[in-house]
């Protein structure tokens, strides 16, 4: 077996285990149909107050972080 045989073989491994992840985007259920994805939850909101602590959103003086 020659050094570029096995280079070649090498790249070509390392393309295929490269391409699995992107061909798993789309979400399945458990019977392996495709369905929709879910939404992602919205971020909770932070608010901190003028001395840049952690304050209840609402307070007078806090600030969306």
């Amino acid at each position: 077996m020659t050094m570029k045989a096995l280079f070649t073989g090498i790249a070509v491994s390392l393309i295929m285990t490269a391409a699995v992840p992107a061909a798993a985007a789309p979400c399945r259920d458990s019977k392996g149909k495709f369905v929709k994805c879910p939404e992602k939850p919205a971020k909770k909101q932070v608010c901190k107050d003028a001395k840049g602590k952690f304050a209840k959103c609402g307070t007078p003086g806090a600030k969306p972080a």
